[in-house]
C-alpha cells in the first residue's frame, strides 16, 4: 500500500526545500525524475548541479570557520521538474555506502540519508514528495605542517529503480550524484580555532579519518577490542595493555604516557614494529598518517598524553 501524497509531502523540510534548487543528478532525461536532489547548488556557474563552498562562507550552513563545511541535501522522488521524464514510478532508492557492513567507505551521513528516504516513502509508489534534508559535513584536509589546509570532497550517490513498466515489466535505473566540496577559509587554518586541544585534534584528524571506520575500530567492529570513536577512544588506549601477545609481553601499552617507544599504537602508525608477531602497521585502509600529525602524537605522548589542553608544539 502506498502512503497518501499528503503524508509524503508532510515529510518535506520546507525551509530547506524552499531555498534549494532541484537537480537531476545525472542520467537520461527519460528517467532523471525518478529521484532528484534538492540543495543549494552553486557550481559550475552555468547549469549548477554541485555545491562548493569555503569554510565559514555564507554557503557553509554552520556559519563558522571551524575546519568543516555543512551542506543540506534532500532526495525527492517522482519529480515533475523535467517533463521529458517518462518513468513509471519508484520501486527502490539506495544510497551508496550507507550500510555499516564492513564497507570502508561507509559514512553515517549516507546512512542518515538512507534512513530518511526509507521513512518518508512507502515503496513502491507513484506519489511525489521529498524526504527531510540531511546535513552533510565535509572537513577540510589539515591543518598540516605550516598550517596548510586542502580542499576535500564528499560525493553523494543514489541509485533508483523504477516500478516495472506496464505491459513490458521493464525496470529502468536512475543514477544520481551530487558533489560537495569544502575549500579552506581564506583567513587560513588555525588548529586552535578548529579543535579544543591536542587530543581533540588527534581524535578528529587521525582517529576519525583513519581508524574509527567500518570494519576497523568503530563500535560495530572494534578490531582488537579497541574502539576509537569520539566518546570511547581515550579510555580504550591510554594506559591499556594491548591484546597483541608480543606487545603485551614487552610491557608495552597502547599509549604509554611519557614514552612513545613503548606505545603500541604509535609504533604501529610509524611502521616501527620488531617483527610480524606484532601485527600489521596501521592504518590498514587508506594513506599513512601524515608525518606532521605523527609528530603531534609523539609530543602528546611524551607530555603524558593529557585528555584536555594544548601540548606545546601541537597547535601549529
Amino acid at each position: 500500500m502506498t502512503r497518501p501524497a499528503a503524508f509524503v509531502l508532510a515529510s518535506v523540510l520546507l525551509p530547506v526545500i524552499a531555498a534549494a534548487t532541484t537537480v537531476g543528478g545525472g542520467g537520461s532525461s527519460k528517467t532523471d525524475c525518478l529521484a532528484v536532489f534538492e540543495a543549494d547548488v552553486n557550481t559550475p556557474a552555468t547549469h549548477p548541479h554541485d555545491i562548493r563552498c569555503a569554510d565559514g562562507a555564507p554557503c557553509d550552513l554552520d556559519g563558522e570557520v571551524n575546519g568543516s563545511c555543512q551542506f543540506a541535501v534532500a532526495v525527492c522522488i517522482n519529480s515533475t521538474f523535467d517533463a521529458r521524464c517518462t518513468a513509471s514510478g519508484v520501486q527502490s532508492v539506495t544510497v551508496d555506502h550507507a550500510l555499516d557492513n564492513g564497507d570502508p567507505k561507509f559514512d553515517t551521513e549516507f546512512q542518515a540519508l538512507q534512513t530518511r528516504i526509507d521513512s518518508a516513502f512507502d515503496l513502491p509508489t507513484t506519489d511525489s514528495g521529498c524526504a527531510i534534508a540531511t546535513n552533510f559535513h565535509v572537513p577540510v584536509e589539515g591543518p598540516l605542517a605550516g598550517g596548510a589546509c586542502k580542499k576535500t570532497r564528499k560525493t553523494v550517490r543514489v541509485v533508483t529503480l523504477s516500478t516495472p513498466a506496464a505491459g513490458t515489466g521493464k525496470v529502468t535505473k536512475d543514477k544520481d550524484t551530487i558533489k560537495l566540496t569544502c575549500d579552506p577559509a581564506p583567513t587560513g587554518c588555525d588548529p586552535a580555532a578548529f579543535y579544543a586541544g591536542t587530543y581533540d585534534r588527534i581524535q578528529k584528524q587521525v582517529f576519525n579519518q583513519s581508524c574509527a571506520l567500518s570494519s576497523c575500530h568503530d563500535s560495530q567492529s572494534h578490531q582488537a577490542n579497541m574502539v576509537l570513536e569520539d566518546t570511547a577512544s581515550y579510555t580504550n588506549i591510554v594506559g591499556v595493555t594491548p591484546t597483541n601477545a608480543a606487545a603485551a609481553g614487552d610491557g608495552w601499552q597502547r599509549i604509554m604516557p611519557g614514552d612513545s617507544t613503548q606505545s603500541f599504537l604509535y609504533r604501529k602508525i610509524t611502521h616501527d614494529l620488531p617483527s610480524g608477531a606484532y601485527g600489521s602497521p596501521m592504518p590498514l585502509i587508506g594513506p599513512n598518517v601524515d608525518p606532521h600529525l605523527i609528530d603531534i602524537i609523539r609530543l602528546w605522548i611524551e607530555a603524558g598524553a593529557p585528555q584536555t589542553g594544548w601540548v606545546p608544539g601541537t597547535d601549529d
